[in-house]
């Protein structure tokens, strides 16, 4: 059987940890060459030889997806290696938690300059690209926070809501070429990103992270943590012909949190 994403070109942020790293190894394992993006070039460069990918299928790029200039410019120097750009996987975010009085005006400010402005760049310097090639998948992490209220993160919660915003209005401009554009909204996935949010979070709310983890838990009808490789295995079917019909969607991967 041909692999799901072969011959195809991949853009991945946040790709050196957690959910991007997964996400990182499932569209190797498909067959797609890989421009992997993260503020950390040594972790990068680990995670590259991790995958064994010839040198002609991968491109490790260290940046900070607030800055506009350098993400345009990566976006460039993916299309003069490979030749072309088929998929955009926006994963790069920062979680922060804290009561709402408790957040200042910078903290909110923060959260927008990457989890929606570093979307926001790469998609506007991907998008002219693959609307000229009539063909592309563009596909953005958000969150169930961007699906519902929850205590102690409304920056996040704004920050992921406006993902959630985005996506559709750009599937709804991209599709007269072709271009689908689909958020995937995971729920508490076993990453060092959940360590934080457990932390932060059980620190805001004033119980042990014992009691946060018992008590999100039991919001979960399936009873457990998802796995990053199952947000990945979800972005290997967005990227892939089989999602060509599907655009402007939010997917849960959360076991049964969120009903809608």
């Amino acid at each position: 059987m041909q692999a799901q994403l072969q011959n195809s070109v991949a853009i991945i942020t946040g790709a050196s940890r957690g959910i991007g790293r997964s996400i990182a190894q499932a569209f190797a394992n498909e067959g797609a060459a890989l421009c992997l993006i993260a503020r950390n070039k040594t972790q990068l460069d680990a995670l590259a030889d991790e995958l064994q990918l010839d040198a002609q299928r991968v491109l490790t790029l260290a940046l900070d997806v607030t800055d506009r200039a350098a993400c345009f410019e990566a976006v460039e120097k993916t299309q003069s290696k490979f030749g072309h750009i088929d998929v955009l996987v926006n994963n790069a975010g920062v979680y922060r938690s804290k009561p709402f009085l408790d957040y200042s005006t910078q903290d909110f400010q923060d959260m927008l300059d990457v989890n929606l402005f570093g979307v926001l760049h790469f998609t506007q310097a991907c998008l002219t690209p693959m609307q000229q090639r009539r063909s592309g998948s563009i596909i953005n992490i958000a969150s169930t926070a961007g699906k519902w209220g929850s205590r102690n993160q409304s920056a996040y919660n704004v920050s992921k809501h406006a993902v959630v915003g985005l996506t559709r209005c750009v599937a709804l401009e991209a599709s007269a070429y072709q271009v689908t554009v689909n958020a995937i909204c995971p729920g508490f996935v076993e990453t060092d990103m959940l360590d934080e949010l457990k932390a932060q979070a059980s620190h805001s709310a004033g119980t042990s992270i014992e009691d946060f983890e018992k008590a999100a838990l039991s919001r979960v009808p399936l009873g457990r943590m998802m796995q990053p490789q199952e947000i990945a295995q979800m972005a290997v079917f967005l990227a892939s012909q089989g999602a060509r019909g599907m655009t402007g969607q939010s997917i849960h991967m959360d076991g049964g949190m969120v009903f809608s």
